[in-house]
């Protein structure tokens, strides 16, 4: 499994709007190849969007990776930051991290 932060400038909208507007795209998303789950991140204060997503792999994170920065650039969103990283499973258990149903590893 591998975990993919990304962040990028967002000025909007926000909460309850943010969702309405982006529902096609959060169903979209859940059928990316090689996706278990995204969790959306937002910061009115900061004017940060963003989200955390696991991964089956690193080559279907690395994929989406690079067509959803596209897809943000197409956007006018400038500079997309991503990470992907990998999950120490033992340590996510034991502080109820939302892997351990995933995982058979």
């Amino acid at each position: 499994m591998k975990l993919l932060q990304v962040d990028f400038d967002f000025a909007g909208p926000f909460g309850d709007e943010m969702a309405d507007m982006f529902a096609g795209l959060a169903e979209s998303i859940s059928n990316e190849p090689g996706i278990i789950w995204k969790i959306w991140t937002e910061s009115h204060e900061h004017q940060l969007g963003g989200g955390i997503y696991l991964f089956e792999d690193e080559a279907s994170a690395s994929a989406y990776l690079k067509m959803h920065s596209a897809r943000l650039q197409n956007m006018g969103v400038k500079e997309v930051r991503g990470l992907i990283f990998d999950v120490n499973i033992p340590l996510s258990t034991i502080t109820k991290g939302p892997i351990a149903q995933t995982s058979s590893q």
